[in-house]
């Protein structure tokens, strides 16, 4: 579960190849799906949702406070942050 108050959240970003917009992008979906959101895995389906919308398929997304991860994506679509204590694991693959 996640908390629903992201107002006050700054993103941490740990690893990015992403274009600022994408990257500005990123940060704003997944802040509002967290606002909308309580489970992360709805969490995740939403942002991956409108990434695929915004930025076409094939976008994985990942959401969690515990998780390891080994993904090859395509150049420029790649995001790891944490908003919170939450991290988000975003990338686009062919």
């Amino acid at each position: 579960m996640v908390s629903n108050s992201t107002n006050d959240m700054t993103a941490v970003i740990k690893s990015v190849d992403m274009a600022e917009k994408m990257q500005e992008d990123a940060i704003a979906v997944a802040k509002s799906s967290m606002d909308q959101y309580n489970i992360e895995k709805d969490i995740a389906q939403a942002i991956k949702k409108e990434f695929d919308q915004r930025y076409g398929s094939t976008w994985h997304c990942i959401v969690g406070r515990n998780f390891g991860s080994f993904v090859t994506h395509e150049t420029k679509h790649f995001i790891y942050f944490y908003l919170g204590h939450v991290a988000i694991l975003l990338f686009k693959t062919a």
